[in-house]
């Protein structure tokens, strides 16, 4: 409920779940998920996780991966039988593989130490001409660059 007006203020949009695997492997810094147990949606435990996150980083500048599952766009929020949900996935371990897999059944005002929002700017140049991501996402070719499940049809939240 916050992510999607702090992304429409920067003309971004949230990433699609072939977009969180296309961005850890091209990420320069992967780092080890490090899950917590107890008080996941309190402000100490974000910023604990957020130490142990620079502790691992060390400094290193780049791309940056692994650290939280990403809150996504999915066809699975239309489809899903429960209303108003959230699609978290990702957080990649060192081998590649997420720990979340898609998944709804967060509601969408559900928040913890372990999601992550990743701004995408919405205008993506295919063919060396600007486009508009939905206008990518509609594309019945293009929409391949930005998703991987049959209907690429959710935008926004």
């Amino acid at each position: 409920m916050t992510a999607q007006p702090i992304a429409d203020s920067f003309h971004c949009f949230l990433p699609t779940r072939k977009m969180v695997d296309d961005i850890y492997k091209q990420a320069k810094v992967k780092l080890e998920p490090v899950p917590l147990y107890a008080f996941r949606d309190s402000a100490l435990i974000f910023w604990h996780h957020q130490l142990i996150i620079e502790g691992q980083r060390k400094g290193r500048k780049g791309l940056i991966a692994g650290i939280k599952k990403d809150l996504v766009i999915s066809e699975k929020i239309t489809r899903d039988a429960k209303p108003d949900r959230e699609a978290i996935y990702g957080w990649h371990q060192l081998n590649g593989k997420p720990i979340q897999p898609l998944y709804t059944g967060h509601i969408n005002w559900w928040v913890d130490y372990s999601h992550g929002i990743r701004l995408v700017y919405r205008k993506i140049k295919v063919n060396r001409h600007w486009m508009d991501y939905t206008e990518v996402l509609q594309h019945p070719v293009y929409k391949a660059l930005l998703c991987d499940e049959v209907f690429c049809d959710f935008y926004r939240y």
